[in-house]
């Protein structure tokens, strides 16, 4: 019963979009601004770089609150862990709060990484900055180091579940990332 109340009050987490909430407050409509995302790197577009990494920061602390209490405080495991690492992301990509229309989980997706596995989320947080600083595209070391993240999950020993939950995040984050692979695909996508 606790493992499942952590699930929802996850869910119901990941569903506060900060950038989207800091944009209004600035009177900017994000979804007409950049890429029309509302996460950290639109808000760095469209409101500074301060914001941006604020947004990146309160996003990421909403995965890796929920995530930390369950499996650190509680010792949440197995499927239950699964669901658990699941839904901050899914509540930012499908906002209860948003008519279910939200952004692409990223800094989430690292929080709950960051409870999971300071190590992995560290060597995935590398694989994103090695990417973004040579090719210049946040979009494709997003892709990358959140698909690298399952690899990294296995290499150091986790379990069977832990795994599957990085490869089922992995997955959505991709699948979020359609129009950025298209643009990419193209040579459209926006460089930082």
């Amino acid at each position: 019963m606790e493992a499942f109340l952590l699930i929802v009050l996850g869910y119901i987490s990941g569903s506060v979009l900060f950038g989207e909430i800091l944009a209004r407050l600035k009177g900017v409509n994000l979804r007409e601004v950049g890429s029309g995302n509302v996460g950290a790197t639109n808000v760095a577009r469209a409101l500074g770089k301060r914001y941006g990494a604020l947004v990146f920061l309160l996003d990421m602390l909403k995965g890796l609150i929920p995530t930390y209490v369950g499996f650190r405080v509680m010792g949440v495991s197995g499927i239950e862990g699964v669901l658990l690492g699941l839904a901050p992301v899914l509540g930012h990509m499908f906002p209860v709060f948003f008519g279910f229309r939200g952004g692409k989980g990223v800094a989430t997706a690292f929080g709950v990484l960051l409870s999971v596995s300071p190590v992995v989320a560290i060597l995935s947080f590398c694989v994103w900055i090695g990417v973004v600083l040579t090719t210049r595209f946040v979009s494709l070391g997003s892709i990358t180091a959140s698909s690298s993240a399952p690899l990294f999950l296995a290499l150091t020993g986790h379990s069977v579940y832990t795994v599957s939950m990085g490869i089922l995040i992995a997955l959505l984050i991709v699948l979020r990332h359609r129009s950025n692979i298209v643009r990419l695909l193209r040579g459209e996508e926006h460089r930082v």
